[in-house]
């Protein structure tokens, strides 16, 4: 006969505890004490089992009878109820401690360590503000892709479209670092593929006509700044590296002998090494630099101290006082401006531009090039950029003068042929 609910509430202690049978194999057992509980008798694997179900009045009839027939549903699965119970628990337990919060610095600590700070800010940033009221305290291998799309969408909503990229790359990293690291199966990210409003591509700012480029280069020539970034201002031109690369220039990766700028994988976008051939004009701007900044590991220090590099603002208010603002040209815009008249100006060949740009440029299969791709023909044709940047110089120079000095400046002011590496390196051991 079924237990009822007035029974089991008017069941009283004795000396011995009892058991009042309910239907299915459940019971309720009255302790001396007063306690009851609610237990279910099964077989497993031919052993007699006792499952609990919980404390009454806590759990109701209604109630242990439910988890009843939730662990007789398990049996028929032929899994043991008890062992699925501690199953559940621990995932339970392993999803508190593996919320995305949890992950998410994790892997900022081990991903981020060599990024630029105002990298690792702008993300930590996005994570904070963005990601972790929603999603801080969800255990990372439960967050679905249209939980992670109403995030992404509310950043969306705010108008700020590049940040919610960027928010949705981020995930995509978390998520792959709790995939490697057994705490999540899936990347919930990779289902979002043209969720969010596209971004409007932004080029940076770059002068690319030769006459502009010309009166550009007079302006760098005479920038009245320090002598620290006026030289940055110059090998910006000549190199055209990011300018983060550039910053961080240091001397022991000045190669003197091969004549080389030797840029170690960790400071590299792509994560690759990189070589930049040295003209003879940057070999001498590094000759002049090194008695300037000579007690720094940067080529390039920053005025507050020789241990920190120069602030990522420094070429760029150079261009500012220049009267180049963000709309004219960038720190950045170096690049697009070599890359824009190496190809349509000079004719150089393209492999060897992208080579020099270090973006990632794979052969016919498929093989990234290694750092040495093309590397006679790269040094000549940097030599032959910053040949090309003089020549541009002195024609400006030469349409700024009244006409009637421009034959006699043609004849006496030739410009002067740049100077050979080996008189670079002589010129760099005579400062010494």
């Amino acid at each position: 006969m079924p237990l009822t609910a007035t029974a089991a509430k008017q069941a009283k202690p004795k000396l011995k505890q009892y058991k009042l049978s309910d239907e299915r194999g459940m019971h309720l057992l009255v302790k001396p004490n007063g306690a009851k509980y609610w237990r279910l008798k099964y077989r497993f694997g031919g052993k007699e089992k006792t499952l609990a179900l919980g404390v009454y009045p806590e759990v109701s009839l209604a109630e242990a009878r439910e988890s009843r027939d939730n662990a007789r549903k398990t049996l028929r699965e032929d899994i043991d109820p008890a062992v699925a119970r501690k199953l559940k628990r621990l995932h339970q337990l392993e999803d508190g401690t593996n919320s995305f919060e949890l992950l998410a610095r994790e892997w900022f600590e081990t991903h981020m360590s060599d990024k630029s700070k105002s990298h690792r800010d702008r993300t930590i940033r996005a994570l904070e503000r963005d990601l972790f009221p929603t999603l801080g305290n969800r255990p990372i291998s439960q967050i679905s892709p249209p939980e992670l799309l109403a995030v992404l969408r509310k950043i969306q909503t705010r108008g700020a479209i590049e940040t919610a990229h960027r928010a949705k790359q981020v995930c995509g990293q978390i998520f792959r670092f709790a995939i490697s690291t057994g705490r999540a199966e899936r990347d919930p990210s990779s289902d979002l593929k043209g969720a969010l409003k596209p971004t409007q591509t932004k080029h940076h700012p770059a002068i690319t006509n030769p006459k502009e480029v010309g009166k550009l280069m007079i302006a760098i020539d005479e920038y009245s700044g320090t002598a620290t970034v006026k030289a940055a201002l110059r090998l910006s031109s000549l190199l055209f590296c990011r300018p983060g690369e550039i910053r961080h220039m240091q001397w022991n990766e000045i190669n003197w002998q091969e004549s080389r700028w030797e840029i170690p994988t960790e400071k590299m976008k792509m994560r690759q090494p990189h070589i930049v051939p040295l003209c003879t004009q940057a070999l001498t701007i590094l000759a002049e630099l090194e008695l300037e900044t000579r007690g720094s590991i940067f080529v390039f220090p920053s005025p507050r101290g020789l241990s920190r590099p120069l602030s990522e603002n420094g070429v760029r208010t150079a261009l500012r006082t220049l009267g180049y603002d963000n709309d004219s040209m960038t720190p950045h815009g170096f690049r697009a401006m070599a890359r824009t008249l190496l190809d349509e100006e000079l004719g150089y060949n393209v492999d060897w531009i992208e080579h020099q740009l270090a973006h990632s440029v794979r052969d016919p299969n498929g093989r990234a090039y290694n750092r040495t791709k093309h590397l006679l023909q790269r040094r000549e044709m940097m030599q032959g950029w910053a040949d090309y940047l003089e020549r541009l110089k002195e024609d400006a120079l030469r349409l700024t003068l009244d006409p009637r000095e421009r034959e006699t400046c043609s004849e006496e002011h030739q410009p002067s042929a740049p100077i050979s590496q080996i008189e670079a390196a002589n010129f760099r051991q005579g400062l010494h």
